[in-house]
């Protein structure tokens, strides 16, 4: 039985032409992740740092997010900025 993948990214590389030139490789996403295949089976993306920077942003985000939606049915405390 054959297991399918699904490709994430609209450009591949095999493993070896990555071995070959790993910057032609990433270049070809042109700023996007590039799905690495071995035997054609998708074994990792190459993505490019301001798209890795990009995503690390995204994520806590979300966290940051969450963290707020968990909060906002707490009591709220006054504070006066002379007494800090």
């Amino acid at each position: 039985m054959a297991i399918t993948h699904s490709i994430l990214a609209d450009v591949s590389a095999g493993i070896s032409e990555l071995k070959k030139n790993p910057m032609a490789v990433v270049q070809r996403g042109d700023g996007a992740p590039v799905v690495i295949l071995n035997r054609n089976e998708p074994v990792f993306y190459a993505v490019p740092a301001e798209a890795y920077e990009l995503l690390m942003d995204k994520l806590e985000d979300i966290e940051l997010a969450a963290i707020v939606e968990a909060r906002k049915d707490q009591p709220e405390i006054e504070v006066d900025i002379n007494d800090l």
